[in-house]
């Protein structure tokens, strides 16, 4: 995928999802599948129907996203129902056929893969339902938008990062990059690559895309990495997950600390790495602009407006051109870690727990 335009237009009624939101009792019954968050608005039946990927490759769709959505669905009095695939491609059909036959106008989902996504939007299309991408594209789909972070410029930050903090010394370095299956994972490496590739002082000796996001594959993954190139002096992990499994076996080889990793979410998890030492930087994509992205997406859509957007993508193997709202991400270093607390995304008391009170007295964090 190729982004055409990623200016950033003004986040949109940002208010609007404040973190009380996570608060809310709408926020529950979406963390298993199947499981339903149907919002206040004035119809008995659903408007929009949102379906979120899973629960384990990152903390962030049901803690953030779901919760957020249904904040802002419930103000502009719009009826949403918000569920979970679990990490289910079948479940996640079962989901979307219900959805449609509930008279959904507008259907947004998080793909698991861009084949299994692309049958749901055609079928969507069939029954005159409008479709969106929501953080990732699907590659030969039908949606009528799309609305993620520049993911391409999230690896570039991932590679910047990682560089900083290497230096300029000759460094082995290794790639733990995410799903396959995942558009946005090829974006991430591609980004990297971009960046790194021209720095003839790295020279990657390994690189293994994680199936499914799992951690648990990762650090496997990873520990053999480590076996057979035990010079690995970097790693470019492609989110916070991945990440902490690379360092999880680096510490059992007496290595955490001393071997830069890069990572993305902003996760407390992630964070709390990098006030310790053991994460070089992770990437904060504000989730609250890109779920106020989405449902001024959809509501504008039902309304029969044309939603405003900061320009298009080429999905290549669909061989179209797709509408899109893409926002910026932005690199978080231990000197930086309080912007996402300032931001609201995680709490002072998520992060700054017993181990790591030092550390947040320091930057600032309270």
């Amino acid at each position: 995928m190729r982004v055409r335009s990623t200016a950033l237009a003004a986040a949109s009624a940002a208010a609007v999802l404040a973190l009380a939101g996570c608060g809310s009792d709408s926020g529950s019954g979406s963390g298993s599948s199947g499981g339903s968050t149907d919002g206040g608005g004035g119809s008995d039946s659903p408007q929009v129907g949102v379906i979120l990927p899973d629960t384990e490759s990152s903390a962030r769709w049901e803690s953030f996203d779901a919760p957020l959505l249904q904040q802002a669905f419930d103000d502009a009095g719009v009826t949403a129902v918000i569920q979970n695939a679990q990490g289910d491609a079948s479940a996640m059909q079962t989901i979307a056929d219900q959805m449609i036959t509930q008279g959904v106008a507008v259907l947004a989902i998080v793909n698991l893969d861009s084949d299994s996504g692309a049958a749901i939007q055609a079928k969507a299309e069939q029954a005159g339902v409008q479709t969106i991408d929501y953080d990732r594209l699907t590659l030969g789909g039908s949606a009528d938008y799309y609305v993620s972070f520049d993911n391409t410029r999230v690896g570039e930050l991932q590679g910047e990062g990682l560089a900083q903090c290497l230096g300029d010394e000759p460094t082995d370095i290794a790639y733990l990059n995410g799903s396959p299956t995942d558009n946005n994972a090829t974006l991430f490496a591609a980004g990297a690559h971009s960046v790194l590739d021209p720095m003839t002082q790295y020279t990657v000796v390994a690189e293994q895309a994680v199936p499914e996001w799992d951690n648990q594959q990762a650090a496997t993954i990873f520990e053999q990495m480590l076996t057979q190139n035990p010079t690995i002096g970097g790693v470019l992990a492609a989110n916070d997950g991945l990440g902490n499994a690379a360092i999880s076996i680096l510490a059992k080889n007496g290595l955490n600390g001393q071997v830069p990793v890069t990572g993305q979410d902003a996760t407390v998890q992630g964070l709390q790495n990098i006030l310790a030492g053991d994460q070089c930087m992770t990437v904060y994509k504000a989730v609250t602009e890109e779920a106020q992205g989405l449902a001024d997406t959809a509501i504008a859509l039902i309304n029969g407006e044309e939603p405003e957007t900061t320009g298009t993508v080429t999905d290549e193997t669909g061989g179209r051109e797709v509408a899109s709202i893409l926002l910026e991400p932005q690199a978080i270093f231990r000197d930086n870690v309080k912007d996402v607390v300032d931001d609201g995304f995680v709490t002072a008391d998520e992060l700054c727990t017993e181990k790591f009170a030092d550390a947040c007295s320091e930057l600032g964090i309270s």
